[in-house]
């Protein structure tokens, strides 16, 4: 079935914009008469640059956890499904979000399940989002389902905020070096240049090195400045692709100290929502591609998606898992334990919980170390531009006959 958007005079007489899956024009236009809409235009939905600017742009996360729990709670008072998106929907900030619910809402009105109606704005949303929704639908616990989802959309935000804030003062301290650095080679060392060259002495080899520098940096910024927006540009585009990803997933896994944290936000993730699907009834085999997915890296992805096909070859998923080599023996004798006992979904809970609280050690590790590093390299820099400055003074004034 394919998508298509119209646009309809509502039975009770307002404007109506939505989208809607069929299996041509005429279908949908019917479907829409037999509602009592008075039909304007039915198209097909498009494949332009707008909309995939729109279809690309995500939901804010925070907001996506505070509906998730707000429709828990509205549908375990009893509060039907369209009441409580009306309310959620008036209430909320994020843009995208209201867009989404709109399109839902419509959806509904039209007989579309709660799942497949968000299913059709998926590139808004988590990879896992929409299964989870639709092994809650088939269980009938809509409720508890979406209070696991915002309670795991929560955790994943606070340990967002946890390493944001973590590498916030490092790279502050960073950005002000380069800053230092710079306003030294431009401003600065230019006009010591000049003065120097007013007399006629020998400078200090430092001095030379430092003002042969500030003479390159100053003589080819321009072109220097391409080459550094040409690299971005081309850093930028690269990553966008899945060898781009692939390689920056594995050179930041190869890194030493960097790759370790890497390894516990990828391994805490993919056991967080692994945990999260699997208690909603999601099957095994689409949960652990979605999880792969979810843990926001390529190398553990396409692992996993092998892991999958052994698994589904009747290799279980504790030993698929651990052939992959990307996950400590701890983790994989915990699974294995979890499958033999039935407890899977509570032992993978157990091993998210400690890589988060080993994260957040790790992380602070890192920025122990990193902010030291920062500090001894500004010093180095600032250091060698003053003995270059205060030896080519000292030498000069030396060399220089006063009368």
């Amino acid at each position: 079935m394919a998508a298509f958007t119209y646009v309809a005079i509502a039975p009770d007489g307002k404007r109506a914009t939505g989208a809607l899956k069929g299996s041509s024009v005429d279908g949908v236009t019917d479907s829409l008469v037999r509602q009592g809409y008075t039909v304007l235009s039915v198209k097909a939905a498009g494949r332009g640059l707008l909309q995939l600017e729109i279809t690309a742009k995500k939901v804010d996360p925070v907001e996506l956890s505070n509906f998730s729990r707000q429709t828990a709670t509205f549908v375990k008072a009893g509060v039907p499904l369209l009441d409580a998106l009306e309310i959620i929907r008036a209430e909320t900030k994020d843009r995208k979000l209201r867009e989404v619910l709109g399109d839902v809402m419509d959806s509904l009105r039209f007989g579309e399940s709660f799942a497949e109606a968000m299913a059709a704005h998926g590139k808004a949303l988590p990879p896992f989002y929409v299964s989870v929704l639709r092994s809650a639908e088939a269980t009938g616990e809509l409720d508890v389902v979406m209070a696991q989802l915002s309670r795991y959309i929560e955790r994943d935000v606070e340990g967002r905020r946890t390493v944001r804030s973590a590498l916030t003062y490092p790279s502050l301290v960073m950005g002000l070096a380069l800053t230092v650095v710079l306003v030294l080679v431009i401003f600065v060392l230019p006009r010591f240049k000049a003065f120097f060259e007013s007399f006629d002495a020998e400078l200090p080899l430092p001095t030379r090195i430092l003002l042969g520098f500030t003479g390159f940096v100053t003589a080819w910024y321009p072109v220097l400045l391409g080459v550094l927006v040409t690299l971005v540009v081309g850093l930028t585009a690269g990553l966008r692709t899945e060898r781009g990803r692939l390689l920056r997933d594995r050179f930041l896994l190869a890194t030493p100290v960097i790759g370790d944290v890497v390894r516990f936000m990828v391994i805490e993730r993919f056991c967080r929502i692994l945990t999260s699907m699997i208690k909603t009834g999601v099957p095994v085999p689409e949960a652990l591609t979605l999880s792969g997915a979810g843990a926001n890296n390529l190398v553990y992805e396409r692992s996993l998606a092998q892991a999958r096909t052994e698994m589904l070859e009747g290799g279980g998923i504790s030993r698929p898992i651990a052939r992959t080599g990307l996950f400590p023996g701890a983790v994989t004798q915990m699974m294995r334990v979890g499958e033999e006992t039935g407890t899977l979904d509570d032992q993978l809970e157990n091993v998210s919980e400690f890589y988060e609280k080993e994260l957040q050690h790790k992380l602070k590790r890192l920025t122990s170390m990193f902010e030291p590093t920062v500090v001894i390299l500004v010093g180095v820099v600032v250091g060698f531009v003053a003995v270059a400055l205060l030896s080519a003074i000292y030498g000069v004034y030396s060399q220089v006959d006063v009368p």
